[in-house]
């Protein structure tokens, strides 16, 4: 799944450890969900929505899956 957490992390100027840490998930974590190796939970997903203050669909996008 592609998402711009890269980027709207950047517009912020946090690290991967700073965005770990206000989302309560491992560094690792944050890496895995940037590089797409992970698809974040629901939860999780509404949370990083939140933080950037943006829905969901502008921050992941399923390619067009189902």
């Amino acid at each position: 799944m592609k998402n711009r957490l890269k980027d709207l992390r950047g517009e912020k100027g946090w690290s991967q450890q700073a965005l770990a840490d206000r989302l309560d998930v491992s560094r690792q974590t944050v890496n895995a969900l940037e590089t797409g190796k992970y698809d974040p939970s629901l939860p999780l997903a509404f949370k990083l929505g939140r933080l950037f203050g943006e829905p969901i669909e502008s921050i992941f996008d399923d390619e067009g899956a189902g």
